[in-house]
């Protein structure tokens, strides 16, 4: 029994300390929206869910129409970037080939932003669309206090089961 615990003890610590969990979501990451307008829907995240300041991280964009929300193969988008109401980067109109647009995206300050999404010359209007958007960063140590209380609670979590396991199934007997 004893040789059970300890092997489920290096078990749990093993897994505590694994930290490649992060690329899994079973939930809308935090730092993503979706809006409705003009007859097309766009949806934003950033990978990962909390950019970190000068890294590079990702914006993850796709781009549907109607309310079936069928896939736009090509269309036309820029990005406008504003921190403290003060335009702080623009990325200039380009043609997305496909239903997605993913790029390398560096984050220069900490805090909220508001990205405007500019959709030019959709089919069925004859204007451009903003979609408005609060995306947000943190400092470097952010991610290290997530790994911190997501590591404490799972070692917390192995202790009970330590302590109180053997009691349980001893019971059972």
């Amino acid at each position: 029994m004893a040789k059970k615990r300890s092997i489920f003890l290096i078990f749990v610590l093993i897994f505590s300390a694994y930290s490649g969990f992060d690329l899994v979501y079973a939930h809308s990451m935090f730092n993503s929206a979706e809006q409705s307008y003009g007859g097309y829907r766009v949806q934003v995240a950033t990978a990962p869910e909390f950019p970190q300041i000068d890294e590079p991280s990702q914006f993850l964009i796709k781009v549907t129409k109607g309310f079936d929300y069928d896939e736009v193969d090509n269309f036309t988008m820029g990005i406008r970037v504003y921190y403290n109401d003060q335009q702080v980067d623009t990325i200039p109109p380009t043609l997305v080939t496909g239903t997605h647009w993913d790029f390398d995206y560096v984050w220069k300050n900490i805090g909220n932003h508001i990205v405007k999404i500019d959709l030019y010359d959709m089919e069925g209007t004859d204007k451009i669309l903003t979609y408005t958007f609060n995306m947000g960063t943190q400092s470097p140590f952010g991610m290290v206090f997530i790994g911190a209380i997501t590591t404490g609670a799972l070692v917390f979590t192995g202790v009970v089961l330590y302590i109180y396991l053997p009691k349980v199934l001893k019971k059972s007997k």
